[in-house]
């Protein structure tokens, strides 16, 4: 028989249940629900995630940064979802107010936000490793040692001198941590959709490869940045082919002796023995001697047909270049600018 007493007792005891049981939602529900990043801003982080790493670097990095508040609270979520062991390497884009159960979900996921990978006024392996190393994960170290090993490049049918010809400039999304692999394999990819059946016509009419077109385009690119004069520059250098006349550009000399402070060539650089050496060996150089970009290589394969077989810069330092068919109008034309580099005090 329940007395009186024990009734109040159980009362009491039902109250203080209820109390608690309504006190572990609340705050169950308060630790899942409840924003936690980045609760003071409006303006989103970016936090970036290690290809290995632990969940306490996780948790550190997301304290460090202050992209959350409430540490604890985020840990014991991650560990209920079981993020803790699947913790996903990427970057990602944090939005102020979002719950731990939100960013949980987000980390676990694995949806990272891509980036944009620029890289162009590129001129050696050095300077590619560079760029890319500063916008992804991969280390420039990495990078090199593939762009260097003969026998992977072989498997995109690259050697080590046409190698640098694969690597496009231009804007491509990507996702921060891929590997170095990965990223060739994407290069690749952009590489053959440049080079469509329709490009590769238009080089089989210059009696040129794919690479030789690249190797080309990195002269022009080289001689001019002015993009709407280009193609009558790879006019000039196809019809010196066409006639097996020495290229004689200044540029293959400065890539051959490596030193890209020069700015005045001179015929004692001209004695270099080097494959890239256009002024002693006829015919194209081994490979590109710099990244040609999508308007080099098209002025290239949409040459301007004429009969000049000589240019040289314009006195006036405008960057344009005036055209000869012959050498006496060719060199009366380079004394001109000879002079003017005297004037500037450019040796």
């Amino acid at each position: 028989m329940i007395t009186k007493k024990n009734q109040k007792y159980y009362m009491v005891g039902m109250v203080a249940f209820s109390v608690l049981v309504s006190s572990f939602v609340f705050y169950f529900y308060q630790v899942f629900f409840s924003p936690n990043t980045l609760t003071e801003t409006d303006q989103a982080a970016v936090l970036y995630i290690p290809s290995n790493a632990t969940f306490q670097q996780v948790s550190d990095s997301l304290t460090h940064n202050e992209i959350i508040t409430d540490v604890i609270s985020f840990s014991f979520v991650a560990k209920m979802m079981k993020y803790q062991e699947n913790v996903k390497p990427g970057r990602y884009t944090i939005e102020p107010k979002l719950s731990n159960k939100e960013l949980v979900t987000l980390l676990r996921s694995g949806k990272q936000t891509p980036i944009n990978l620029t890289f162009n006024n590129i001129r050696t392996k050095e300077d590619l490793a560079e760029k890319i190393s500063k916008n992804l994960e991969i280390r420039e170290d990495q990078f090199l040692e593939l762009i260097r090993d003969s026998l992977y490049i072989r498997k995109f049918d690259f050697n080590e001198e046409t190698i640098m010809s694969m690597f496009i400039p231009d804007t491509y999304e990507v996702y921060w941590d891929m590997t170095p692999e990965q990223l060739f394999d994407r290069m690749y990819r952009e590489y053959n959709k440049f080079w469509t059946d329709d490009q590769k016509a238009k080089a089989e009419t210059l009696n040129m490869s794919p690479v030789e077109v690249s190797t080309l385009a990195s002269i022009v690119q080289a001689e001019t940045a002015k993009k709407d004069e280009r193609a009558k520059i790879a006019g000039v250098y196809i019809n010196r082919l066409q006639r097996n006349i020495p290229l004689q550009a200044d540029p293959t000399l400065v890539f051959a002796l490596g030193d890209f402070s020069i700015k005045r060539v001179l015929n004692v650089h001209k004695e270099i023995d080097s494959p890239y050496n256009t002024y002693m060996y006829a015919g194209l150089p081994p490979g590109p001697i710099n990244l040609p970009d999508k308007s080099s290589l098209n002025a290239v394969l949409n040459y301007q047909e004429h009969n000049y077989l000589y240019f040289c810069a314009k006195e006036d330092f405008s960057g344009y270049h005036v055209f000869s068919t012959n050498l006496r109008d060719h060199l009366n034309q380079a004394r001109k600018y000879q002079n003017a580099l005297n004037a500037a005090k450019v040796f």
